[in-house]
């Protein structure tokens, strides 16, 4: 009887839309470190990949259309942001036409936390293959966030195999190493650990200048905090905490103008998000994330680059303005 019950419980949790469970219960049903027990919108696959000599899963969709145009395009997720928030892009880019591929990278969510630092250049490479294990020649790539600078290392170091890039909010147009001192891991892995799932609502908000109702962010709030009850939890707050070491050490602003692939950036006007900016001298804090400006300036450098600011947006433009984020999108990749 009580395997009945636990296994009916599980099935509960898992039928129970993510943004109808309260982001801060007391109680959390822990997931697993890989995000087990958060769900995803179809169905999640995995490819093995060696890392350093580390074996390692990573996580992707692979979504068909119901009428193909032949091609195909690759999703890039941001840092704080399982690719399950990509569900309405699928949808839009498979009414389209595309195929739609859509990787958790290594160390962030269904994939596997490596034990090693994380770099750019080698989420390149598993992104590379995973399009030669789907046997994909030549994709466009849409990104969001930190998925905007592996977007950028992805295009410069594999240019044959991008068709056209999408930068969606896209952090790391302005090198933070300039702004900030550097931080020691276990310093801010002790500050990550101390955060609670209210003080991360109100940093979402804040830093991302959010335009949604609060449950529809619930589901990322549930995405970190429901993995505080796994044993593997310090095993992903290191992961995790790494992820922001590389956004700082291993920048892609001077890579940016290099870019020959037709690029359109996709800004929201009110998205001034510039990760380390607490730690950045006042005098210098004010000058950082000024993020439309800074991709204007860097498409105006490009030999096939544009920018397109949506006004009162902030940093989940494709989720705050989605008319006129298709819009864009579907225009830009039909050229």
């Amino acid at each position: 009887m009580n395997r009945i019950l636990t296994a009916a419980l599980a099935a509960a949790l898992l039928t129970v839309p993510l943004a109808s469970r309260a982001a801060d219960s007391p109680q959390r049903e822990p997931y697993g470190v890989a995000l087990e027990g958060f769900a995803y919108p179809y169905p999640v696959h995995l490819l093995p990949v060696v890392n350093d000599g580390e074996q390692l899963g990573m996580a992707y969709m692979d979504v068909a259309p119901a009428q193909s145009n032949g091609r195909t395009v690759v999703l890039l997720h941001g840092r704080n942001f399982p690719s399950s928030y990509w569900a309405p892009v699928i949808k839009m880019l498979g009414e389209a036409g595309y195929r739609v591929v859509v990787p958790d990278q290594v160390g962030f969510g269904k994939s596997s936390r490596p034990t090693g630092e994380l770099h750019f250049d080698t989420l390149a490479r598993n992104t590379i293959a995973l399009l030669d294990h789907l046997k994909i020649d030549k994709a466009e790539i849409v990104a969001h966030s930190l998925g905007g600078m592996l977007g950028v290392r992805i295009a410069r170091a594999y240019p044959e195999r991008v068709a056209h890039l999408v930068l969606t909010a896209p952090i790391g147009l302005e090198d933070y190493q300039l702004y900030v001192p550097p931080t020691p891991t276990e310093k801010i892995i002790e500050a990550e650990d101390k955060l609670t799932a209210e003080g991360y609502r109100k940093q979402l908000q804040t830093n991302y200048a959010i335009k949604l109702p609060g449950e529809a962010i619930t589901p990322f709030i549930d995405a970190r905090f429901n993995i505080k009850g796994s044993p593997d939890y310090p095993r992903w707050l290191r992961a995790f905490v790494s992820s922001g070491q590389m956004i700082y050490r291993e920048p892609v602003a001077h890579e940016i103008p290099l870019l020959a692939e037709p690029t359109l950036f996709i800004m929201g006007a009110d998205d001034h998000n510039a990760p380390g900016r607490p730690n950045a001298p006042e005098a210098l804090r004010a000058k950082m994330g000024q993020n439309a400006e800074l991709a204007k300036a860097l498409a105006a450098k490009m030999p096939n680059a544009r920018a397109e600011v949506i006004p009162d947006t902030g940093h989940l433009v494709f989720l705050e303005a989605p008319d006129k984020y298709r819009e864009l999108v579907l225009g830009f990749l039909g050229r």
